[in-house]
């Protein structure tokens, strides 16, 4: 049930950000977050450009978590799908537990003009296994919005044991909350945090996604230069300052496209830094980042100049 509620709450921010277009990874692009307060530190890397692949891993004491994410695109002339592909993974190791689900379909609507919003609908499949060999299901459906707007972001879910027997029912919406039972006896497990007083203004993310991009002084020479907190388009923009933001974006491109043909040229493929591929074609830590910022550090290293 908890898992389910972690897993639907990672569309919440979604409901503000759809007027917004997201940049575009460059191929070698990194990530950090490290937060000793709330106990985890996790790495992203951008591993793919055609098509584009974008992986990552987290962990704390209590979990490891990691995903790549890739999806196909379909354009309905006034809306356009987003049909993700590969699973989510989770564990538990002081409990023996492994989770992994799938995404749902997302899709945008009035992308070319008026007034955009987004919609997720199909079914999330969670899988849960034991070290014991024990297995359990959870399917949680978004729901399509009919016209008028009625039952828009509605969720519906259910929890069965390893024999098939119901065990949880799950509803809620996936922009504000999901509970659990079914009414008037109900408990709610998830809601989503208020949005900040400007989130309009600042591209509809949450308090702690605008805090994502903060270079602190301290961090500078920890970082490797790949980090997205080097990129200047993004920094600009940040900043305010949209022409030069534009600028910078279109070199950056210019970039990327010059490092293919230089690969291609000469029968060579992109090398991920901190990711490798496992047998089942899905990418994972190689266990490399954290080492390698401690010694010999990343200011000791070379890396490709991505901006």
């Amino acid at each position: 049930v908890y898992i389910a509620a972690f897993a639907v709450s990672a569309y919440a921010c979604s409901f503000t950000r759809a007027g917004g277009k997201p940049f575009n990874p460059i191929l070698g692009e990194t990530y950090e977050c490290l937060r000793p307060d709330k106990g985890f530190r996790f790495i992203a890397e951008q591993v793919s450009h055609h098509p584009p692949v974008s992986t990552c891993h987290c962990e704390s004491k209590n979990y490891t978590f990691w995903q790549d994410v890739r999806w196909k695109n379909k354009f309905w002339g006034k809306s356009m799908e987003i049909v993700p592909m590969g699973f989510t993974h989770l564990e538990l190791p002081g409990f023996g537990d492994r989770y992994e689900w799938s995404k749902v379909t997302s899709c945008i609507h009035n992308i070319l003009s008026g007034q955009r919003w987004i919609e997720h609908y199909g079914e999330m499949s969670i899988k849960h296994s034991t070290t014991m060999g024990d297995v359990s299901h959870c399917k949680v459906t978004f729901l399509k919005s009919r016209s008028g707007g009625l039952n828009a972001n509605e969720v519906e879910g259910m929890v069965t044991d390893s024999d098939g027997r119901v065990i949880h029912s799950l509803f809620g919406k996936w922009s504000e909350a999901l509970y659990l039972g079914k009414p008037p006896s109900v408990t709610c497990i998830w809601r989503a945090n208020p949005m900040p007083e400007d989130h309009e203004q600042y591209y509809g993310f949450t308090q702690f996604a605008t805090e994502l991009n903060e270079l602190e002084e301290g961090l500078k020479p920890l970082l490797p230069l790949t980090d997205t907190r080097f990129r200047p388009d993004q920094r600009l923009l940040e900043e305010g300052d949209i022409a030069g933001a534009e600028e910078q974006k279109e070199r950056i491109e210019v970039l990327q496209r010059e490092r293919r043909r230089v690969l291609q040229e000469n029968s060579m493929t992109h090398s991920p830094r901190f990711f490798k591929r496992a047998e089942d074609d899905s990418w994972v830590s190689n266990g490399t980042y954290w080492d390698l910022r401690k010694d010999p550090g990343f200011s000791k290293q070379e890396f490709p100049v991505l901006w």
